[in-house]
């Protein structure tokens, strides 16, 4: 009998532990719930190194440490424009999943480079567009940009020109009598396209009174945000410094334009935004410095250089920064 009632007892505290151990424990919930979603993206640079090398791939998965993809090689040689250059390469990924890439392919031409791509692997055949050709007077289409504009649902393809005499009053800079060179005197254009064969008329985008390039427009909230190079150049007071301007549609007028951003004394140029976590990044050429360079910013007011923190493949110049699928990525990775 004294048996049976330690036994039961026994059984008792047992069933009771478990219960209130059950009790103590959270409710059951899906695994998709309780944890946390894998990161679905990371970063890739593209980039030039020599004018007719082609365009490079490099990743990082914190903006800071950058590593160059298929060992540095190329992706894709140039095949069109006057000079089959491949200088200040642009890609931006559509809504549709593909990738669209824009680049110099001339230093003096009417046009620029383009090729699309659904892995930044296989690259339909390059195609050269040309935008500047009903005014002959033009000397050329550099570093173009792409920027798709939600609101319109089309893409902005933007560059610099000099078409002389169009804004005389600060023509001349750079100029080399002896070499039958007047110097340019950059302003910024543009056309719009929703599926690259057909696009709008050449319009301007932005004239700030002064000699401009290297543009890249981002959205910062509800405007959009142009970050540009001023390339004043004597006879004029020397800038060569990266400026913001301001806009509230895609397509300007930008104005309030902002004081240097750059670091100061440094030569600067090829400006690339991309923010990453609540933290703005720009990536520059310090190309008088044969060096790049990176600043940032949580407000786009205040900013920090950061260069020192930011390591990059040997010899990368000018290029974009843009978010990928890690699935394209881990692609990249075994590409030799």
């Amino acid at each position: 009998m004294h048996l049976r009632k330690l036994i039961s007892l026994l059984v008792f505290g047992f069933v009771f532990t478990t219960s209130l151990l059950a009790a103590d424990a959270p409710a059951s919930a899906p695994a998709a719930a309780a944890t946390p979603s894998a990161k679905s993206e990371s970063l890739l640079f593209a980039y030039f190194k020599g004018e007719k090398d082609g365009l490079h791939l490099a990743y990082s998965d914190d903006g800071y440490q950058w590593t160059a993809l298929k060992g540095d090689k190329v992706f894709l040689a140039p095949q069109v424009g006057k000079e089959k250059l491949m200088r200040d390469p642009s890609i931006q990924r559509g809504p549709d999943g593909i990738y669209h890439l824009v680049w110099t392919c001339s230093w003096n031409d009417h046009g620029i480079g383009y090729a699309e791509s659904k892995d930044l692997i296989h690259w339909s055949d390059e195609q050269f567009i040309p935008l500047m050709e009903k005014d002959d007077a033009t000397r050329n289409c550099w570093a173009p940009e792409l920027f798709y504009d939600e609101a319109n649902k089309d893409w902005l393809i933007f560059w610099s020109s000099t078409v002389p005499g169009k804004f005389p009053e600060t023509d001349g800079q750079d100029s080399n009598p002896g070499a039958n060179n007047p110097g340019y005197n950059n302003r910024l254009y543009y056309v719009t396209t929703k599926d690259f064969k057909t696009f709008s008329a050449t319009k301007l985008l932005f004239n700030p009174g002064f000699n401009c390039i290297d543009a890249a427009i981002f959205p910062d909230g509800k405007k959009f945000a142009m970050i540009f190079k001023d390339e004043t150049n004597a006879p004029f007071p020397v800038q060569k410094n990266l400026k913001l301007a301001y806009a509230d549609k895609a397509e300007g007028p930008y104005t309030d334009v902002s004081a240097p951003i750059s670091p100061a004394g440094i030569w600067s140029e090829g400006p690339t935004p991309l923010k990453i976590g609540d933290k703005w990044f720009i990536y520059f050429d310090k190309y008088r410095n044969g060096a790049f360079g990176l600043i940032t910013s949580p407000d786009l007011k205040t900013w920090t250089d950061e260069s020192a923190k930011f390591t990059y493949p040997k010899g990368l110049r000018h290029g974009t920064v843009f978010h990928a699928p890690i699935e394209n990525i881990a692609a990249l990775k075994k590409v030799e």
